[in-house]
Parts: structure tokens; C-alpha cells; sequence
């Protein structure tokens, strides 16, 4: 008897179901198949965008930090020395990038080796503390003079760029850290640096160490920047080249130039002229682009007039684009940020924006202005 209600009472609810299915079940299917069709949708967009990614930095450099006796004599305190007033100025320009290198002309010996000015330069440590508090990233260290203070002068000062976590490219104590790319990545984006000389003003590299500056040689150049293709996303150069205190670039400089984009760098900055050369655009033969700038000029130094108080920041935006596996690196958007190293006596050896400049004993800043402008864009247009 239980078992008949039972089996009725089964039978009442599944028709009770199957009538209620069909007055609203159905309605229900559909909206849940809409939902599914919206969860495919969002899928496929996420996979999509997965396909391509695109991701920027912008990557700047600054020219020679050239460390004369009347500059230290400036920064020197009771206790040592402050060169962080002379970059006050322009300390947010310095920060606006997200990658910044400066070519530091002078080794960071310190006293311990004794400081001292041309011809023979080592400035005191705290040079790349105010470097570091300014913004600086990288410091590219081949220059003609690496050696100035010879082997021991050179490790010294290597020495204490890493106490101070500074990276550097262009000099090293070991082939096995010369063998070891200087990688840095900014937004998702790896950058190898590379840096070069002319040679050391007449003083030789010591025999079996090569590795201790980077000189100018086209098959190691060019050897080096295949290797850091393998290993980052773009490769900058910091080459120090050209004729002192001439404007514009050498038909060396050009040549070279064009051979290092080539071969597969994507952005030059210059060093060693003292004063400012014009920005240019090179285009490989695939249809790449890289950037040349050909002389960065003194950012900060004792040397005045004639254009060597002249320096400035060249920035450019570099593009990522990563579409079914492959990356896509492009160059926009050069700029160029002009500066002046003051020789006004209550701010003396000071560098500050040159737009500012008239504040700082400049006469017709805005007409230096628009002169350095032109001398540095004209060309990439």
C-alpha cells in the first residue's frame, strides 16, 4: 500500500517537472545559452589580446659628467662633498624618463687615491651618489679617460659603483664580467648596454687585459651586438667618438654610425665632443629604425663658452609589440631637453633647464633656446 503512494507520489512530481520545464524551463535554457555565448565571446577577446601584447618605456640619456678641480672645489663640504645642489635644477627632469644613462667621463677613484683634475681626472665618490639621488640609472664608463689613474684607479671606481648599486657598461675587472651582458628592463621591456672608446689618451691597455675597457673595433662591436640580440629586446650604445668641440659629426662618426644600426642596435648616444651634435634617424635595409645621437656635449663640467656649457636629455619612446609569439620593437617620439652649466658665482657650476637660463646669467636664453633646438632636431626630420 505504502509503496503504490510512493511510486504515485514519484510520478506526480516528475509530470509537476516536466510542466514546469515547459512554462519557464526553456526561458531558462535561453538565457543560460546567451550567457554561455557572452563567456565565449570574452574568452576569445582575452585570447586575442593574449596574441598581442604591446607594452612602452621611454629611454633617455645625458652627456658627460666631467669632474674639473673648480667643480669638486664647488661641491667640497666639511665632511666631504655634496654634488646633489648642482643637479637640484633639474632633478624632476632628470626623473621624468623610465631609463636614464650618463656618460661618466671622470673615474669615482676617491681620496683614497688622491683626487684630481685634467689631464689626469679622479673625482671624489660622491659624484655617483648624486647621480643616483638625480635619477640615474646607467652610467657608461669607456671613455678616454678609463684609465687616467691606470688599472687601480679604474677598479676602484668600479668598486664603488657597485657599493652604490649603479650599473655600468664599458669598463670591468674580469673577461668574466666583460662576458656578462649589463641587462636592465623597464615595462617589460629588456635593454642591453654597450659601451665603447677611441682609445685612453696614449696610456696602453695592460697585456692579457683587454677586458678592462671596451675600445673601438668593428668585429668586436659588432659580435657584441648580435649576442646582446639574443638576450635582450633592444641594444643601446654609448660610443665615445668624434673630434673635440666640432658641432657636427664626422664622416667617421656617420659611417660607424650607420654600421652599428645595421648590424642591429637600436639607439646611439654619443660622447667625447664636448658639445652638442644633431640627432638623426637611420633606416636599415629591412626598414628599421634606429636612433643616432651624435654628441650629448658636457652635462656637467668646468668648461664654459664656445658651447661646452651646453648640454642637455635626448629621449625616445621605445614600442613593444608581441603578436603570435614574435616581438616587434619600434622607436617614436625623439626629444631633446637642452640644459646650462651656470657660471653665475652664487650658483656657480650649477645645471639648470636652459629655458631657465636667463635666471642664471644667461643673456637671450630664449634665443640659444631655439638655436640649440634646430642645431639638434633639424636632422630628423
Amino acid at each position: 500500500m505504502y509503496k503504490g503512494i510512493t511510486l504515485v507520489a514519484i510520478l506526480l512530481s516528475l509530470l509537476s517537472a516536466i510542466i514546469f520545464y515547459n512554462m519557464y524551463g526553456a526561458q531558462e535554457a535561453k538565457n543560460n545559452d546567451s550567457h554561455l555565448i557572452s563567456f565565449l565571446n570574452v574568452e576569445k577577446e582575452m585570447t586575442l589580446n593574449l596574441k598581442r601584447l604591446e607594452t612602452q618605456t621611454t629611454i633617455a640619456g645625458i652627456g658627460d659628467i666631467l669632474i674639473h678641480d673648480r667643480v669638486y672645489n664647488v661641491a667640497e663640504t666639511a665632511d666631504g662633498y655634496n654634488f646633489s645642489p648642482l643637479l637640484q635644477e633639474v632633478e624632476s627632469m632628470l626623473k621624468t624618463p623610465d631609463l636614464l644613462i650618463a656618460n661618466q667621463e671622470t673615474i669615482l677613484g676617491g681620496e683614497q687615491i688622491g683626487i684630481s683634475s685634467y689631464p689626469s681626472f679622479n673625482s671624489p665618490q660622491e659624484v655617483g651618489d648624486a647621480l643616483v639621488k638625480a635619477g640615474v640609472d646607467i652610467v657608461s664608463t669607456a671613455n678616454n679617460h678609463s684609465l687616467d689613474k691606470l688599472e687601480k684607479g679604474q677598479l676602484a671606481s668600479l668598486s664603488y659603483l657597485e657599493e652604490i648599486s649603479l650599473p655600468h657598461t664599458g669598463t670591468y675587472r674580469s673577461k668574466e664580467e666583460r662576458d656578462q651582458l649589463t641587462i636592465i628592463e623597464s615595462n617589460g621591456i629588456s635593454f642591453a648596454f654597450l659601451s665603447y672608446t677611441y682609445g685612453t689618451n696614449g696610456i696602453p691597455v695592460p697585456e692579457g687585459k683587454d677586458y678592462l675597457v671596451n675600445l673601438i673595433d668593428r668585429d668586436v662591436m659588432k659580435a657584441d651586438i648580435h649576442k646582446a640580440k639574443q638576450q635582450a629586446d633592444v641594444v643601446i650604445m654609448s660610443v665615445h667618438w668624434g673630434n673635440e668641440y666640432e658641432r657636427y659629426p664626422t664622416a667617421e662618426q656617420k659611417e660607424l654610425g650607420a654600421f652599428l644600426i645595421d648590424e642591429g642596435a637600436d639607439l646611439i648616444f654619443g660622447h667625447h665632443p664636448h658639445v652638442l651634435q644633431p640627432m638623426e634617424w637611420h633606416t636599415t635595409a629591412d626598414g628599421r629604425k634606429g636612433l643616432i645621437v651624435y654628441s650629448l656635449g658636457n652635462f656637467l663640467s668646468g668648461q664654459i663658452h664656445d658651447y661646452k656649457d651646453l648640454g642637455g636629455m635626448a629621449a625616445v619612446d621605445i614600442s613593444m609589440t608581441i603578436e603570435d609569439g614574435k616581438r616587434h620593437i619600434s622607436l617614436s617620439n625623439p626629444q631633446f631637453h637642452p640644459t646650462y652649466v651656470t657660471s653665475q658665482p652664487s650658483r656657480m657650476y650649477h645645471v639648470v633647464p636652459l629655458l631657465a637660463a636667463d635666471n642664471f646669467g644667461l643673456e637671450q636664453s630664449e634665443e640659444v633656446y631655439s638655436e640649440i633646438m634646430e642645431h639638434m632636431t633639424s636632422s630628423l626630420q
